[in-house]
């Protein structure tokens, strides 16, 4: 199977790359993955500010300023300051959410993980996550990083993504596929 990449996600893959390598530099690595996942976040939880980074109404230092803003309320790392006046500068910020995935994934890389995303139907305890993490571990042959979001319409089990692969244990599932069958029997 083939893979294209896009041109954002190589510019998204060149800016986490050098900022991964000067934060490996500095020793800032986790913290900087920190405030990354912190700023994921909130643009993810905000309108205003995911409009902000993907309009190209608003002018480069504008963006610029008002992310250095939301930075210096969240207490982040020079170096991510730094990042963003880079990128904000460099009218990059719509492709801020990619570059944070993949500092993320360079970051999981360099520790010796993979990263799961996992569906689950509630919330896990951490003797499940801790378990559940240890069983992907024997299937990705390396540490599992366990990214859980909750989906109650599951109704049970789990839907698990490393990489391209896919496990869907999700009751959900089962029902439909259920369902068909027996339409094609009726």
């Amino acid at each position: 199977m083939s893979q294209t990449t896009s041109p954002i996600s190589g510019v998204a893959s060149r800016y986490a790359s050098s900022l991964f390598e000067l934060a490996q530099n500095e020793g800032a690595a986790d913290q900087v993955e920190k405030d990354l996942a912190g700023l994921s976040e909130l643009i993810s939880e905000s309108d205003d500010l995911s409009r902000l980074i993907k309009s190209p109404v608003f002018a480069a230092d504008e963006q610029e300023k008002a992310l250095l803003a939301i930075a210096e309320k969240g207490g982040l790392a020079p170096l991510t300051k730094n990042f963003l006046r880079v990128v904000a500068a460099n009218r990059r910020l719509f492709v801020l959410p990619g570059m944070i995935e993949a500092y993320k994934a360079i970051a999981a890389d360099a520790r010796g993980e993979v990263t799961a995303k996992v569906v689950a139907a509630h919330d896990l305890t951490e003797a499940q996550r801790a378990e559940l993490s240890e069983t992907l571990k024997g299937v990705a042959g390396k540490d599992v990083a366990i990214e859980l979001s909750v989906d109650p319409s599951l109704l049970g089990g789990l839907i698990v993504q490393i990489g391209s692969r896919q496990i869907d244990t999700s009751l959900k599932t089962k029902l439909n596929s259920m369902k068909l069958a027996l339409k094609e029997v009726g």
